[in-house]
């Protein structure tokens, strides 16, 4: 049975380092105590060939982009599509999905790079959220660890993310797995274009 989809739900530039190099969990399967009963939480692959993890894409980061973290607008329609097919078309994108008890709950987004500092292929996590009603349950560090994981087995030389200053929660959680701020301190600058394929 395919998991059902749950709708609801200032940058400082961190460039942020892993300080180990070991994991402490050994599979993507993750036992997760969310209120008075076990309920078990998969973090999985986005399989672009199952409408229903294509749903979950679009409904996690809408509900993303409307959270007070996130600060925008709904998606349109041709967005949702847009995004889906430029996540699938990008070369180096990695999409994990949360899914506890035959629902999506978290998802997170990076993208494989490569670093002329160290010869070696980094990567960058561009998205990690999870439903309101499913934090602080330990997915958001369940889809960390996977993503970790995955790095070091693709011989990554670091992992990179940008946090909001006023986001604590998360801060603690990436300073927690071993992630630290830049030596010397970044700013997190970027310039919008004009779309011009529309």
């Amino acid at each position: 049975m395919s998991p059902k989809i749950n709708p609801t739900a200032g940058w400082n530039f961190c460039s942020i380092y892993r300080r180990n190099n070991h994991t402490t969990h050994n599979s993507y399967v993750i036992l997760l105590n969310l209120s008075l009963m076990q309920m078990k939480t998969r973090i999985i692959p986005c399989d672009y060939s199952d409408p229903e993890h294509r749903k979950a894409i679009i409904a996690l980061i809408s509900a993303y982009i409307q959270d007070e973290m996130g600060g925008s607008f709904p998606l349109s329609e041709q967005e949702q599509t847009d995004l889906v097919e430029g996540l699938k078309n990008h070369p180096k994108t990695l999409v994990l999905l949360a899914e506890t008890q035959g629902i999506f709950t978290g998802l997170l987004t990076a993208f494989e790079n490569f670093s002329t500092f160290t010869a070696r292929p980094m990567m960058n996590i561009h998205d990690v959220m999870v439903l309101k009603e499913y934090r602080k349950k330990g997915i958001g560090r369940s889809l960390m660890n996977a993503l970790i994981e995955e790095a070091e087995k693709r011989n990554c030389s670091r992992i990179t993310l940008e946090v909001r200053k006023d986001n604590l929660p998360a801060q603690n959680l990436y300073q927690d797995l071993g992630f630290q701020d830049t030596e010397p301190s970044m700013f997190y600058w970027r310039k919008y274009l004009l779309c011009l394929s529309h």
